[in-house]
């Protein structure tokens, strides 16, 4: 797949990957003796744009990559029309074997979706940061020493969707355009309020070259709200293998043609199930 060749969602997003201010290594399979990877069609969250730029530098197995913008999982019905629309445009495709979701959970905005084509692919995952942890244990077990952590990343640093200073005045000129000022400073402290649950801000990277330029912006919202900062090095192990077709049941959900992907209210998080059936988006 050529860089030129990346395109974008239906929906707006943070930038074309073919078009950002960065260059892609060359990242091989994690391991070369392994079969060809399946042709691939991939739907992700702008969050990865530059992970996910970092680790398909030569990927001549994905066949189209689409970018959908930030944010979308606070609006999970939403998330799950937007994949949907372009789940069922993908469906018209011949020339791919899956669907890859660079997505968790995500707010229940995954579940409900399914293809009539092509069998799905998504990690098991709550959200992006089991993404950035490098699975779902790694996680369980960073919650379990830091429970009032705030997870900070190069792509939601970008785009100002983390506590700080910036964010604070990014939402005070929003809602100054649509609501009077008591509100304003109303809404305003009760997001300070939110805020003021957590007491660390930890940052994770998946080894992109704005790591280290992200890292000290943490670091400096992590001053501003008088936090403890924290930096660590994320494992990319399931992203890389998720973008080149070493998957797993353990670690991924694959969700075969005519199917729909469910929660699962157990450490699984994600399950299949026959599209006949009348559960809800659970």
């Amino acid at each position: 797949m050529r860089t030129e060749d990346l395109v974008q969602g239906e929906v707006p997003c943070i930038g074309r990957a073919g078009n950002s201010a960065f260059t892609m290594n060359t990242m091989p399979p994690a391991d070369e003796s392994a079969p060809r990877a399946p042709k691939i069609a991939v739907l992700a969250c702008s969050v990865f744009e530059r992970e996910i730029a970092l680790y398909v530098s030569g990927a001549e197995h994905i066949e189209e990559l689409r970018f959908f913008e930030m944010g979308l999982h606070e609006h999970p019905e939403r998330l799950r029309s937007t994949l949907q629309a372009n789940l069922d445009d993908l469906d018209g495709r011949s020339g791919i074997e899956a669907v890859v979701l660079c997505y968790g959970l995500c707010g229940l905005g995954t579940a409900g979706l399914g293809t009539l084509r092509h069998k799905l692919v998504i990690p098991r995952a709550h959200d992006c940061i089991t993404v950035f942890m490098g699975g779902k244990e790694a996680y369980a077990d960073h919650q379990r020493r830091c429970a009032a952590c705030y997870y900070y990343t190069p792509g939601w640093n970008r785009g100002l969707r983390v506590p700080g200073p910036d964010a604070l005045a990014a939402m005070r000129a929003e809602l100054t355009s649509r609501f009077d000022p008591d509100d304003v400073e109303f809404l305003l402290e009760t997001t300070r309020q939110q805020w003021a649950i957590h007491d660390t801000a930890t940052y994770l990277d998946l080894g992109t070259e704005d790591a280290s330029a992200a890292a000290a912006y943490a670091q400096k919202c992590a001053q501003w709200l008088g936090w403890r900062f924290e930096q660590l090095r994320g494992d990319p192990a399931l992203l890389r293998d998720l973008l080149w077709g070493n998957w797993d049941t353990e670690r991924y959900q694959i969700v075969a043609a005519g199917a729909k992907l469910r929660h699962a209210p157990d450490e699984s998080i994600l399950r299949s199930e026959p599209a006949h059936t009348d559960s809800e988006h659970k």
